[in-house]
C-alpha cells in the first residue's frame, strides 16, 4: 500500500464504539483495517447491484425484442399455465401430508 491517503471521518458514537470493540476483540488491528474491510464490502455490494441492474436491463431489452418480433403469449395463456402449475404444487403438497 504505497499510495495511501490519510482521511479523517466523523462517526456517530455507536459506530465509533463498534469500531473500537472490533479492535479490542482482536478482529482488526486498527481502525484503518476496519474501514478498509468495510469499503471492500461496500464495493462488492455495489458491484452486485450493478450486475443485477444489468441483468434486469438485459431482460427488459429481450422482452422488448420479443414483443417487436411477435414472440408473445396472451395473458390468459400465461395465467392459465401458472394456475395449473400452482394447483399441481398444492395437490402434491396435500398428498404428502
Amino acid at each position: 500500500m504505497s499510495n495511501i491517503e490519510r482521511m479523517t471521518i466523523a462517526l456517530p458514537i455507536e459506530m465509533a464504539d463498534s469500531v473500537r470493540h472490533a479492535i479490542s476483540m482482536g478482529d482488526y488491528a486498527s481502525s484503518s483495517e476496519v474501514f478498509r474491510d468495510a469499503l471492500r464490502e461496500w464495493k462488492l455490494k455495489r458491484m452486485r447491484q450493478e450486475q443485477e441492474l444489468n441483468a434486469i436491463g438485459a431482460g427488459i431489452s429481450q422482452g422488448l425484442e420479443d414483443l417487436k418480433a411477435g414472440n408473445v403469449k396472451s395473458a390468459e395463456a400465461v395465467l392459465s399455465r401458472l394456475e395449473r402449475k400452482y394447483r399441481a404444487m398444492t395437490d402434491s403438497t396435500a398428498a404428502t401430508h
